[in-house]
């Protein structure tokens, strides 16, 4: 039974994974960290090893008790991955990234695969059927995209991020929506389908906090799954165990 754990700047994400398949998912704010760690592992005592992301965010004290509690394991750019890694900077490349690409090696072996992941920014990233990363791409997610236009004008206000009713918006506030949301919906699109015109068979990834707003809205097919990252975490774990 493995332990995966993303961590994020305010937020932190985990998983308890037995035999692959995902039996708990939470996640808790850095606060509250600590607490979590104790409920988990008394929850599941049979807990063997812990994949951690993004170690540097953690305190002296929860990285303390974390190796209290389990035997840790933390992702870095030298860690063996189930992939052959062609960025050009590849100690600049995102550990989230490494570990959305991880998880297309699991469930997509040998295909195309293109994963999108929509949080803060939005991240394209591409393996081909050669097993092999190229890269991809990083552009602003969608609260990126409203605080810019409120934070770099004078007049614009903040809005929460709506869907809009239409592509004419005829007032400032639906004129915001249409150009932030439809805006990325295009960009979604037109990366894909640019893909599409390279890459034979490809498989696209919608994942991140974002999936759920966008998925439908996309024209292109694709396959949503928000638990991405966790299970790349997962197998980047179990593929450093051989």
């Amino acid at each position: 039974m493995n332990l995966v754990i993303d961590v994020g700047n305010t937020l932190v994400k985990l998983g308890v994974f037995d035999s692959g398949k995902l039996e708990l998912k939470k996640t808790c704010n850095k606060n509250d960290f600590l607490l979590t760690l104790a409920e988990i592992s008394e929850t599941f005592p049979n807990i063997t090893k812990t994949i951690v992301s993004s170690v540097a965010n953690l305190s002296e004290e929860q990285l303390s008790k974390l190796n209290q509690l389990f035997d840790v394991f933390v992702l870095n750019h030298e860690t063996k991955v189930p992939f052959t890694n062609k960025y050009g900077t590849p100690e600049t490349l995102g550990i989230d990234r490494i570990a959305l690409v991880s998880a297309a090696t699991e469930h997509y072996s040998n295909k195309n695969v293109l994963i999108i992941d929509a949080g803060t920014c939005v991240t394209y990233d591409f393996i081909n059927e050669e097993n092999e990363y190229l890269g991809g791409a990083i552009s602003p997610g969608i609260s990126l995209r409203y605080k810019a236009l409120h934070t770099f004008t004078e007049k614009l206000p903040l809005l929460e991020t709506n869907h809009p009713n239409t592509y004419i918006g005829n007032n400032t506030n639906d004129s915001i929506h249409s150009g932030v949301v439809n805006g990325i919906l295009f960009e979604l699109d037109g990366f894909i389908t640019e893909y599409r015109k390279n890459y034979n068979n490809l498989t696209v990834i919608l994942t991140g906090g974002d999936t759920h707003f966008l998925r439908d809205s996309i024209k292109n097919d694709i396959f949503a799954n928000s638990n991405f990252l966790l299970e790349g975490l997962n197998h980047i774990l179990e593929y450093n165990k051989l």
